[in-house]
C-alpha cells in the first residue's frame, strides 16, 4: 500500500533564459537554468521549509508557516496557464504545472 501524499500547486516558467519555479501553497520560488533543474530547487526548498516548519526551528510557528500562501497575482498566472492549458489547448513550451507531492505521515511519527 502506498503512503498518502498532499499535492502542492506549482508551475515554472521561462524568463530572459532563466527557469522560476513557484510552489502556490508555501509562496516558494526557485531559479535555474533549465526546468528540471528549477523543479529540483523548488521540491529541495520545499522539503526544507516542512521540515524546518514541522521538526525544526520553526515548528513555533508552524500554523502560519503551512498556511501561508502566494500573493494572488501569482494565482492569477497559475489560472492563466491553467485555462490555456486545459481548457483552451494552447499550451506552451514557456510554462509548465505540475503538483509536487510531499507524503504525508501519521503526527506521532514527527513528534520531536
Amino acid at each position: 500500500m502506498s503512503q498518502p501524499r498532499l499535492l502542492l500547486r506549482c508551475y515554472a516558467r521561462a524568463v530572459e533564459g532563466q527557469w522560476q519555479a513557484f510552489c502556490l501553497d508555501f509562496d516558494l520560488a526557485a531559479q535555474a537554468d533549465t526546468y528540471e533543474e528549477a523543479r529540483a530547487k523548488l521540491a529541495s526548498m520545499i522539503s526544507a521549509y516542512l521540515y524546518d516548519a514541522l521538526r525544526g526551528g520553526d515548528r513555533d510557528h508552524a500554523e502560519q508557516l503551512l498556511h501561508r500562501r502566494a500573493p494572488w497575482t501569482i494565482w492569477l498566472r497559475f489560472y492563466s496557464y491553467l485555462l490555456q492549458d486545459k481548457v483552451l489547448h494552447v499550451g506552451s513550451r514557456l510554462h509548465h504545472l505540475f503538483r509536487e507531492p510531499v507524503p504525508l505521515v501519521p503526527a506521532s511519527c514527527c513528534q520531536a
